[in-house]
């Protein structure tokens, strides 16, 4: 190991796409270390103490809890710099401790927009053709009266979508295209005018609700947004309408949901994200025929991948040479996160 190496570290089998490898390898003056979670415990303290990134999986299910980027890991680690999630979501990372201790956040965000709002189009397409009730019922039972599963269409119908950043601006573009539909959104960090550059109209969470034929949740899980889909709005849902969620386990609630399934208040749901990843099959959502489910892979293509490794290295790069990285969390930790580069690496930052 140089000992005046930039250091980037990870665990197991991250980065998922040998994209990110190449990228830092084109750099003599980085190291890049694989730590395992089985193996020894001080091992892999002692590396992160010396590390200056820490590229983060973005599943909390898959991650020790010790190794969260929480504020103890952060305690143990006096030369980091930043902390890079693998993912759009960053469910592994305690941002508000990151910015206490002046440590940079980024995400990959934007990577996987086009897998995940493509995604979205085949949930609903599912649902309202009741594409999977079909094909379960025609596997298993001889015979079909096709009359049984007449669906609805698309076209013209109104899509409410929860946050409205890179994949819920696409789907709400792919939407007003494709299907000529009204597109509603509920983001309370965009004006009305932002909205409208995005391709919707800009709604209360709970006129949506009520006014959608399609809610699709694509915002970030975070303190503002955790349980946010609550009893109360699927009770405010029409009978017709459909949920979908490829956003994060934890911001829609799951009781809640399957309340208002059994009770035939909604008219079903695609669910791509779940609080436990992935569920199991006695899980009270999977019993459920209108459910569509899939274990968080909406965002999981060849080309996603390549993207979000392409983006999580060049970060890294780019943090390690004193530059402002392009999908910064905390941006109000940079004056004293600058402090800091300069005092562990010798050097100010290009961007002050």
């Amino acid at each position: 190991m140089n000992p005046n190496a930039k250091r980037i570290s990870y665990f197991e089998y991250l980065p998922n796409n040998e994209a990110f490898k190449e990228v830092v390898a084109r750099r003599a003056d980085v190291d890049l270390t694989r730590m395992v979670y089985a193996g020894p415990e001080a091992d892999n303290w002692k590396q992160l103490a010396q590390t200056h990134v820490y590229q983060v999986t973005a599943a909390r299910d898959d991650l020790p809890r010790q190794y969260f980027a929480e504020a103890d890991l952060l305690s143990r680690c006096p030369n980091l710099l930043a902390v890079s999630s693998n993912g759009a979501g960053y469910d592994t990372v305690d941002a508000d401790a990151c910015t206490a201790a002046g440590v940079l956040v980024v995400n990959q965000t934007g990577g996987n927009k086009e897998a995940v709002a493509e995604h979205v189009l085949g949930l609903m397409l599912c649902l309202c053709k009741r594409i999977m009730e079909t094909d379960r019922y025609m596997r298993h039972t001889g015979g079909i009266n096709r009359n049984a599963y007449m669906g609805t269409e698309i076209q013209g119908k109104t899509i409410g979508i929860v946050g409205l950043g890179n994949v819920g601006s696409r789907v709400a573009q792919i939407c007003r295209a494709a299907f000529d539909m009204r597109v509603l959104a509920y983001d309370p960090y965009l004006t009305a005018e932002q909205c409208r550059e995005r391709g919707a109209e800009k709604s209360a969470l709970h006129d949506l609700m009520r006014q959608a034929d399609y809610v699709s949740i694509n915002c970030p899980r975070n303190k503002e947004t955790l349980d946010l889909i609550d009893e109360r709005c699927y009770g405010l849902m029409k009978p017709t309408a459909f949920f979908i969620t490829t956003a994060r386990g934890g911001i829609h609630n799951e009781a809640a949901l399957a309340k208002a399934l059994s009770e035939k208040r909604i008219a079903g749901a695609g669910l791509d994200v779940w609080d436990v990843e992935p569920p199991k099959p006695d899980d009270p959502l999977m019993k459920f025929e209108n459910v569509v489910a899939s274990p968080h892979t909406a965002g999981v293509t060849y080309e996603s991948r390549w993207k979000m490794a392409t983006f999580a290295a060049e970060q890294a790069i780019q943090i390690l040479d004193g530059e402002r990285p392009p999908r910064l969390i905390n941006p109000e930790v940079w004056p004293a996160y600058a402090r800091r580069f300069e005092a562990i690496m010798g050097r100010s930052v290009k961007d002050a």
